[in-house]
């Protein structure tokens, strides 16, 4: 076999799988649909958003947002991939007593346990995370939830 035709056989079999994959383009899409709601309700935001992988397929910064706010957003992704659920369900969990506690400081401290970030699922599996930085914990919440929700809705997942 030369290797030409080794290249084709890996690719079918990696087509075959089935896997699903967020594009650059769906993140774009999303992160222009939360940032269009952001600036709906005053907030000046960063969206970030990341692989099934926990890598960031694409972050943006609304103009004159929180510096602090990137970092935020990126880990807030990060944390809905790594642990498949919202950071607002791992605030609760985190707490004193609670299940996970302590747990954000495990990871070297990438764990985020306030509200903002969302794990993007089909058919149960999760294939990236959303991070929303920028407002309140209650706006941040709402948006990524609502990108969430336009994820579920929009995408076919390629």
């Amino acid at each position: 076999m030369d290797k030409r035709q080794i290249e084709q056989i890996v690719a079918s079999v990696v087509g075959q799988t089935g896997e699903k994959r967020i594009t650059l383009e769906q993140a774009k899409f999303l992160m222009e649909r939360v940032e269009e709601r952001a600036k709906e309700i005053g907030v000046k935001a960063v969206v970030a958003v990341f692989d099934s992988g926990a890598n960031p397929v694409a972050v943006h910064c609304m103009e004159d947002a929180f510096l602090a706010s990137y970092d935020i957003a990126f880990q807030k992704a990060y944390t809905a991939v790594a642990l498949k659920m919202s950071t607002i369900q791992l605030k609760g969990l985190s707490q004193p007593g609670g299940a996970l506690y302590g747990i954000q400081n495990t990871n070297q401290g990438r764990i985020v346990i306030f509200g903002g970030g969302e794990p993007l699922v089909h058919n149960g599996r999760v294939l990236g995370g959303l991070g929303v930085s920028g407002g309140t914990e209650e706006q941040d919440t709402a948006l990524a939830e609502y990108g969430k929700q336009i994820a579920k809705e929009a995408f076919s997942w390629q």
